[in-house]
């Protein structure tokens, strides 16, 4: 601006620093070039998924290495190989176990709290069942206060089963466990996140965390786990190709031994992690 000007005459059309207003009066977002809508009524921004997938993201999720500690301190995961080969085998139960139950979801919403039922009656592990719950509910509150603040949500776990009898269609589903892979298919949905990202960022979300666990556990250092992670990634897809098309009918467990180490973390004389 040259001096002596008027500020005015910088701004060539003011009104495309103005959201559009409908005929009440309110800010039209669909138009806007700035934000978007609080109730996730259009096209997602890219920020979304990377808020979602950041490690600063509170879910809990790092409280927990899906049997990876047990597995180290009885000896079985020693070095880099043994982790690659633990990881691989965990991916692949997540395929098998988790990710069916977060397609389920993801498709028939109004059939949450069933398939919230049934992932709890098929995770016997009690360390399993417990981190599947509490990683659940950790993600179920931040979604709900970070982006659902201020709306009617019917997400929360109830134990009132006549509640879900009560659902409208389309709403928020009540969950009487909270499990974590329900949580993720019904709330990523919610968030008009499509099912193909659903899945993905759900095998991110493990992949890092176990990741994350062997950093902590000294198996690996920082870097040799981004490696690793980066060299996994294909693993995942081949996963995820596989498992895609399962249901709820399907679900197995494909590694019992990692059952076994998961179920002993209780019993460790030291421990970081809850399961």
């Amino acid at each position: 601006m040259k001096r002596g000007g008027n500020p005015k005459s910088e701004i060539r059309n003011p009104k495309e620093f103005r959201s559009p207003k409908n005929r009440k009066g309110q800010v039209n977002f669909r138009n806007s070039r700035f934000g978007f809508a609080s109730d996730f009524g259009f096209r997602r921004s890219d920020f979304l998924l990377w808020q979602l997938a950041d490690s600063a993201f509170p879910t809990g999720g790092f409280a927990h290495s899906a049997g990876l500690e047990a597995a180290w301190q009885h000896g079985e995961v020693r070095h880099r190989g043994e982790l690659i080969s633990f990881v691989e085998t965990s991916l692949r139960q997540v395929g098998r176990a988790s990710l069916p139950f977060v397609s389920a979801v993801y498709a028939e919403p109004e059939r949450a709290g069933e398939f919230d039922d049934l992932c709890d009656a098929f995770t016997t592990n009690h360390v399993a069942n417990r981190a599947s719950r509490a990683q659940g509910r950790a993600f179920l509150v931040a979604v709900e206060r970070i982006f659902l603040a201020g709306q009617a949500s019917r997400l929360s776990p109830c134990k009132n089963l006549e509640a879900q009898k009560n659902m409208e269609t389309g709403r928020m589903p009540v969950l009487r466990f909270g499990h974590f892979p329900c949580v993720f298919g019904v709330a990523l949905r919610r968030l008009e996140i499509d099912a193909e990202t659903t899945s993905r960022l759900f095998f991110f979300n493990h992949l890092r965390g176990v990741l994350a666990a062997a950093v902590r556990l000294n198996i690996v250092g920082p870097m040799e786990a981004q490696a690793l992670q980066h060299h996994l990634t294909s693993r995942v897809e081949a996963i995820i190709k596989i498992c895609e098309s399962l249901t709820v009918d399907d679900i197995a467990q494909t590694s019992p031994l990692l059952d076994l180490w998961q179920g002993a973390q209780d019993r460790l004389y030291s421990r970081l992690f809850q399961s």
